[in-house]
C-alpha cells in the first residue's frame, strides 16, 4: 500500500511541477490582470475621472435626449446598452453598434446629463480596462489566445488540488509544521512555506476562481452545470414586444427608467440591453444594493410603448440562472463586496507568485541533486 501511495504522490509531483513550469508565464499575466479586474468598478471613475465624473447642474436631461445625442455621434448606430448610475454626479453610458460575446465594432459614447456634453467617444475594445480583460481572457490573441487561458485555467485548477495532494504530511509530526510559516527558517524553507502553507490557506478560494474561469471557457461545462442546477437545460429568456406596429413611443427609455426605480428600490445602477428590433423586449437589469450578496433584479419592458411585460426579481430565478449570473462576480471576487473583492486581489497576487516560488523550489532539488551526485561520481571514480 506504501509502495502505490508513494508512486500516486511522485507521480502527481512529477505533473505539479512540470505542469506549473509550462504554465507558469501564463498564469502570472491572468493572475495580475485578475487582479486589476476585481477593482475595475471602483478604479474606472477614478483613472478616468473627466468623463465619468460630472458636476450636477441645473435639470437632468431626458435618457432619451442624452441617447439620442450618443447616436448622433456615430450616424446610423442604434445604442445597444444604456448604463445609468444612481450617483448623480455619474455620467450615462451609451453603447451603440454592434455587440456579442467581444463586442466587436461596439462605440461607446458617455455623456453628461446636464447639459449634453461628449465627454468621451471610443471603439469600446480599446478602453483601457477592456484591453485589460482582453489580455486577461485571450492574451491579445482572439480565440487562440482563449483556448491557451482555458488550458491554462484547467491546468491550475490541477495544479490546486494536486498541490493539496502534495501539502497532505505523511505523519502526525508533519502535520504540526505544514499548516503555519516558519519566518526565521532558510531561505529555501521559507519559501517552500510560502508556496505550500498559504497555498492551503487559500486553495478553497483558489478553486472557486479557477473553476468559474472554465465555466466562462467552456460553454459545455458551463451548460452541463447549469443543467445539473435546473435538470434541464439553462436557456436565456427571449421575450417578446406584445404590441403590434413599427411606431416607437416618445420619450420611451426616460419612461422605463423610472418605472424601473418604482419596482425595484435601492441606488444601484441600472442598465438596459435595447433589442435590434422593437417586436423584442427592452431587458433592464438594476443592482440589488439591499442585498448581502451582490445580485441584479430584472425586468422586460415592450420595446415598442415601454409598458411592463414581467418583472423577475433575483430571488424568483430558477436555481440554475442565479448561478448563470454568479459566475463572473464570484470569480471577480465582487459577489461579497468589498471584502470579496480584497480577498480575490490576494489570491489573485499569490497566484501570479506560485510558478516563480515554484521555479525557486525545483532549482534548489535540482542543485541539492546536483551536489548529492558529486560523491557519489568520486568513489565509483577511486574504485
Amino acid at each position: 500500500m506504501s509502495v502505490k501511495k508513494n508512486t500516486f504522490k511522485s507521480i502527481t509531483n512529477w505533473l505539479h511541477l512540470w505542469l506549473g513550469l509550462a504554465s507558469g508565464t501564463v498564469l502570472i499575466i491572468v493572475a495580475l490582470t485578475g487582479s486589476l479586474l476585481a477593482f475595475e468598478a471602483d478604479l474606472e471613475p477614478v483613472l478616468f475621472k473627466h468623463y465619468h465624473i460630472v458636476d450636477p447642474v441645473g435639470q437632468r436631461l431626458s435618457l432619451d435626449s442624452v441617447v439620442t445625442l450618443a447616436q448622433n455621434v456615430y450616424e446610423g448606430q442604434k445604442a445597444s446598452r444604456i448604463i445609468v448610475h444612481a450617483e448623480a454626479n455619474r455620467s450615462v453610458e451609451v453603447r451603440v453598434g454592434t455587440k456579442g460575446e467581444n463586442n466587436k465594432g461596439a462605440k461607446l459614447v458617455y455623456v453628461n446629463p446636464y447639459n449634453g456634453q461628449i465627454l468621451y467617444k471610443g471603439v469600446y475594445t480599446k478602453k483601457f480596462f477592456q484591453q485589460v480583460r482582453s489580455l486577461h481572457r485571450f492574451l491579445l490573441l482572439g480565440d487562440t489566445g482563449k483556448i491557451i487561458t482555458g488550458i491554462s485555467c484547467s491546468i491550475c485548477f490541477f495544479l490546486t488540488i494536486s498541490g493539496l495532494v502534495l501539502w497532505w504530511p505523511a505523519n502526525k509530526t508533519a502535520m504540526k509544521q505544514r499548516f503555519k510559516i516558519k519566518w526565521n527558517a532558510s531561505g529555501k524553507r521559507l519559501n517552500w512555506d510560502l508556496h505550500a502553507v498559504t497555498g492551503f490557506y487559500l486553495s478553497i478560494f483558489l478553486l472557486v476562481v479557477t473553476f468559474t474561469g472554465l465555466l466562462m471557457s467552456y460553454d459545455w461545462l458551463e451548460d452541463t452545470f447549469l443543467k445539473i442546477a435546473d435538470g434541464k437545460q439553462a436557456k436565456e429568456a427571449k421575450v417578446k414586444s406584445p404590441s403590434k406596429g413599427k411606431e416607437i413611443k416618445a420619450g420611451i427609455y426616460q419612461d422605463v427608467l423610472q418605472q424601473t426605480n418604482q419596482i425595484y428600490s435601492g441606488d444601484g445602477f441600472v442598465a438596459f440591453v435595447v433589442p435590434a428590433k422593437p417586436s423584442q423586449a427592452i431587458t433592464v437589469t438594476k443592482e440589488n444594493t439591499n442585498a448581502m450578496v451582490a445580485s441584479s433584479d430584472i425586468a422586460y419592458f415592450d420595446g415598442k410603448n415601454g409598458s411592463l411585460i414581467k418583472k423577475v426579481p433575483f430571488e424568483k430565478l430558477t436555481l440554475g440562472a442565479k448561478l448563470r449570473k454568479m459566475i463572473t462576480p464570484a470569480h471577480t471576487g465582487s459577489l461579497l463586496g468589498w471584502p470579496g473583492k480584497v480577498l480575490a486581489l490576494l489570491v489573485a497576487l499569490f497566484t501570479a507568485s506560485l510558478p516563480i516560488s515554484g521555479f525557486l523550489i525545483w532549482l534548489g532539488k535540482r542543485k541539492k541533486g546536483k551536489k548529492n551526485s558529486r560523491p557519489a561520481r568520486a568513489v565509483q571514480a577511486a574504485v
